[in-house]
C-alpha cells in the first residue's frame, strides 16, 4: 500500500502514524523510521522541511554513478541500493539517516520491508535507533536473494530432470536454460550492490558499533550467496553443454539414418543400371527369368549389407 508511515516511540511502545500534519506533532527525539512509498512531491518537500533533509527525486536514484550512491556527512548518511521484486525487476531504494531517523524512498511494495516492520513489532527494544532499522531492512532483503536463489536452484534440478536423453532435446530447453543465466546474473549484480552500501557503512564514524557487527555478518552471508550464485551458473553451464552434446547426437543419428539408407539403394541402382542399358548385345535381355533375376539380385544386395552392418554393430 502506498503512502507515508511514520514509526516512532512512545512509552516504550511502537506506533504507526500516516498522516503529515500529525507527524509534526511528534517530538522527534521519538522519530524512528519515515517510509515513504510512492508519496507526491508535497509530502517529500514537506518532510524535506520537517527534517532538514534532501530527498533525491526517483531519476537521481537510478542515474547516480556506482561509486557515489553511499555518501556521509558529520550527522547524515545516504545509501542507495537496488532491491529485487519478484518478477526480477529492480526498484532503486534510497535510505538516508539523519541524527538516528531513518527515511527510505520507494515507489513499490516490497516484501523485505512489510517483513522488517513485522520484526520490529516483535521485538520493539532490538531497534532503538534508524540505524538497526537500515540494517534490519537489509539483513531481511539478503534472506530473500537467498530464498530467491534457491527457488531458482530447484527450478534447475526440474530442468536437469527433463534432459535426459536426445529425444528430450527441444528449444524450450534452451530458452529455460537462457532465461535461468539472466536471473542468476540479475541476482548476482544485486548482492553485489548490497555489498558495496555494505562495506561503506563499515567504514562509518556514525554508526553505533552493535550495528556494525551486525553488518558484518550480513557480509559474510552475502560471500556465501556468492559461492551458491557461482554453483548455479556452474550447473546452467553443464546444463548447456549437455544440451548441445544431446543435439550433436541427434543429429548424428539422422546423418547414420541417411548414410545407411544411401548406402543400401546403392546396390540395387548399380543392377537397375546395368539392365536399363540399350545396348543391341545382352545375354539376359530376352531371358524368361531376367526380371526375376534382376529383382533377386537386389534384394540379396540390400540383405547383404543389412547383414554386414548389424556384424559391425552399426544399427
Amino acid at each position: 500500500m502506498s503512502g507515508l508511515k511514520v514509526f516512532y516511540r512512545e512509552e516504550g511502545r511502537l506506533k504507526v502514524e500516516q498522516s503529515l500534519e500529525n507527524v509534526k506533532n511528534i517530538p522527534i527525539e521519538k522519530l524512528l523510521w519515515l517510509d515513504l512509498n510512492d508519496v507526491t512531491e508535497e509530502v517529500e518537500e514537506a518532510l524535506e522541511q520537517f527534517l532538514k533533509i534532501y530527498i533525491q527525486e526517483e531519476e537521481e536514484m537510478e542515474e547516480i554513478e556506482i561509486s557515489s550512491r553511499y555518501i556521509e556527512t558529520t550527522d547524515t548518511l545516504v545509501a542507495n541500493s537496488k532491491f529485487l521484486l519478484e518478477n526480477y525487476e529492480e526498484e532503486t531504494i534510497s535510505f538516508i539517516v539523519k541524527n538516528g531517523i531513518l527515511v527510505t524512498v520507494r515507489s513499490q511494495q516490497l516484501r523485505s520491508f512489510n517483513e522488517t516492520v513485522r520484526k520490529m513489532f516483535a521485538n520493539t527494544r532490538n531497534y532503538p535507533t534508524g540505524f538497526h532499522v537500515l540494517v534490519a531492512l537489509l539483513e531481511t532483503r539478503v534472506d530473500y536473494d537467498a530464498d530467491m536463489i534457491e527457488d531458482m536452484t530447484r527450478e534447475i534440478t526440474k530442468l536437469s530432470m527433463r534432459l535426459k536423453t536426445d529425444d528430450d532435446v527441444s528449444d524450450d530447453i534452451l530458452i529455460d536454460i537462457k532465461d535461468l543465466q539472466e536471473k542468476t546474473m540479475i541476482i548476482r549484480e544485486n548482492i553485489v550492490d548490497k555489498q558495496r552500501v555494505c562495506s561503506n557503512m563499515l567504514k562509518s564514524l556514525i554508526l553505533p558499533s552493535d550495528v556494525k557487527e551486525k553488518l558484518s555478518v550480513i557480509i559474510k552471508d552475502i560471500n556465501s550467496l556468492f559461492e551458491y550464485t557461482r554453483f548455479s551458473f556452474d550447473r546452467l553451464e553443464y546444463l548447456q553443454d549437455t544440451f548441445l552434446g544431446l543435439v550433436n547426437i541427434q543429429q548424428n543419428k539422422i546423418i547414420k539414418i541417411f548414410t545407411i539408407v544411401s548406402v543400401i539403394f546403392l546396390p540395387p541402382t548399380l543392377v537397375a543400371s546395368m539392365y536399363g542399358m540399350n545396348f543391341d548385345f545382352m545375354p539376359e535381355l530376352h531371358w524368361h527369368y531376367g526380371y526375376v533375376w534382376a529383382i533377386g539380385l537386389m534384394v540379396f544386395s540390400v540383405a547383404a549389407i543389412l547383414y554386414y552392418f548389424k556384424r559391425k554393430n552399426w544399427l
